[in-house]
């Protein structure tokens, strides 16, 4: 039979209650008492149920975690990047996929709240709109990662899209680039698509240079396919583009491929920038110039403010702004 509170408390010689304490961190109790508690927990080898635990803390030390496509390379690492923190203080993690639909994204957000987590972050889907406004108006804490909301209680991790894409179009411009379209990204104006265009534009507008809407693009889907697909399409119809800036890496990498197929060398003909960093940029060919992202660091903060709202839930937390990088590599 597992051993119980009782065993212990008789081994260590004090009253239930006392272990109690000792387990839950609760109540005044002798530093002498604590560690006689201790000690038989663990001769006993008595683990205290997290149900139990849960009923006298009023916390479950489990957290949620929703993201649109666990598949897309960006996602695992800022996955691993919550759960690092998580750990780091006890909790454990549900993640859950979305798949990018807004409905079971609103399903998954009630869900984790029935099952009483102790908080949930969300990198909302581009979708998610004023169901997400109404939510979060519900359930607190609440941390948003890469989206806009002006929630009251609410917390937002939010990455520099603005000065990354000024990173990557003052960089093809240096390299003598006066043409520069752009694979927008998907066509719901998210933080980081209008962010992104700003930042598109103004640096092309900061160094003389006009801004073509012909020349951005909007995506069905952030992916590989609709990269290459888009790109066909853009310099079919603008043969005069010599460089592209693509939302995401994905959409770059389908750029270059693109690229390849038309005849058109990169970077000699066509240089092309990503968003992001995910491994693959690394090992493309040619190796993919890019605007980094710490994705690991994105998740790491998002749990660590979750955390902090957990203990001081009457403060109200100013939004954490991530810098970005660009990594230059083979495509531009």
């Amino acid at each position: 039979m597992p051993t119980t509170m009782r065993d212990v408390a008789l081994k260590a010689g004090v009253s239930i209650k006392t272990v109690s304490r000792v387990v839950n961190d609760s109540g005044e109790i002798s530093e002498a008492t604590r560690q006689r508690v201790l000690v038989a927990i663990e001769e006993l080898g008595y683990r205290p149920s997290r149900l139990a635990r849960a009923l006298v803390t009023q916390r479950s030390h489990t957290v949620g975690l929703l993201v649109a496509d666990i598949t897309n390379p960006f996602f695992p690492e800022v996955a691993r990047g919550v759960l690092d923190a998580a750990q780091t203080e006890g909790y454990n993690v549900f993640l859950c996929n979305t798949d990018g639909d807004p409905e079971q994204e609103l399903h998954l957000l009630h869900s984790l709240a029935d099952h009483a987590v102790d908080g949930i972050i969300i990198y909302p889907s581009y979708e998610s709109g004023e169901y997400l406004q109404t939510f979060a108006g519900q359930y607190r804490p609440l941390v948003i990662v890469n989206y806009y909301h002006d929630q009251q209680g609410v917390s937002l991790v939010i990455v520099d899209h603005k000065r990354g894409a000024q990173l990557a179009v003052e960089h093809l411009i240096r390299q003598g680039h006066i043409a520069i379209g752009m694979l927008s990204g998907v066509r719901n104006p998210s933080l980081g698509k209008v962010r992104r265009i700003q930042g598109f534009k103004e640096a092309l507008t900061a160094h003389g240079l006009p801004v073509v809407e012909e020349w951005i693009v909007a995506n069905k889907e952030p992916t590989f396919a609709d990269g290459y697909a888009s790109t066909r399409q853009l310099l079919s119809q603008h043969p005069q583009i010599t460089a592209i800036f693509a939302y995401n890496d994905l959409l770059a990498l389908g750029a270059i491929r693109a690229c390849n197929d038309l005849g058109r060398r990169v970077p000699a003909d066509c240089a092309i920038v990503g968003f992001d960093d995910i491994p693959w940029a690394a090992t493309s060919i040619p190796t993919l110039t890019t605007v980094r992202v710490d994705k690991y660091l994105l998740g790491y903060q998002a749990m660590t403010r979750l955390l902090e709202m957990l203990e001081q839930p009457e403060l109200s937390f100013p939004p954490i702004c991530m810098d970005v990088e660009l990594i230059i590599r083979e495509s531009a």
